[in-house]
């Protein structure tokens, strides 16, 4: 049973890494040579607001999760890419012209086109864009790689220590049982003295 338990854990952490350096990659490709500051695997995202405009329903290092949609209305709230992205409320909509604005702000913001939207939010978790900045950064992605190597360096450590001890409990098994066999040979003797006695 332990050893399932090892085989699991080295699984999730092996598929954790993997995850880790393949979606860094991915938003790096992203934003790097394709200019998509919020990439959008499977039609959905993640943004971290950044700013207070959109107080008192979205606070500072809220995690908004955004989701596509085939159209939107006035109401919802948006993420768009104009030179960054921004996370803001539609007021308007005319035709393929989107204005939107933050519900802290006393401006509207330029009109956008909507193929600019990356999609409506979907949901919110509070202050969690503080993790997402820490686990973002590189130091964060190193941290997070070293900590989990040596967590598979430890259950590699662990399974061969257990294979040592097993092993050294099968000697010690072994010599025992041959003690008791060189025992039970030596009882099996027959005395001479006793047999002559008998004749």
């Amino acid at each position: 049973m332990k050893n399932l338990g090892r085989i699991l854990l080295r699984g999730v952490l092996i598929a954790a890494v993997s995850l880790i350096v393949g979606l860094s990659i991915y938003s790096w490709n992203a934003r790097n040579l394709v200019g998509n500051e919020m990439p959008m695997p499977f039609g959905i995202g993640v943004a971290v607001v950044l700013s207070g405009s959109m107080e008192p329903a979205l606070q500072v290092n809220d995690v908004v999760i955004v989701r596509e949609a085939p159209e939107y209305r006035v109401g919802d709230v948006v993420v768009y890419q104009a030179h960054s992205l921004i996370i803001h409320r539609i007021i308007q909509i005319d035709g393929d012209t989107v204005i939107t604005q933050g519900d802290a702000n006393n401006i509207q913001d330029d009109p956008i086109r909507v193929d600019q939207i990356k999609g409506r939010m979907a949901g919110r978790i509070p202050f969690l864009g503080l993790v997402i900045k820490a686990v973002k950064s590189l130091p964060g992605i190193l941290l997070m790689l070293l900590a989990a190597f040596w967590l598979l360096h430890r259950s590699w450590q662990s399974e061969k220590q257990t294979r040592t001890d097993e092993v050294e409990r099968l000697k010690d098994e072994i010599r025992r049982l041959k003690a008791e066999e060189e025992a039970e040979a030596e009882n099996s003797i027959t005395d001479p003295t006793e047999t002559n006695h008998h004749s």
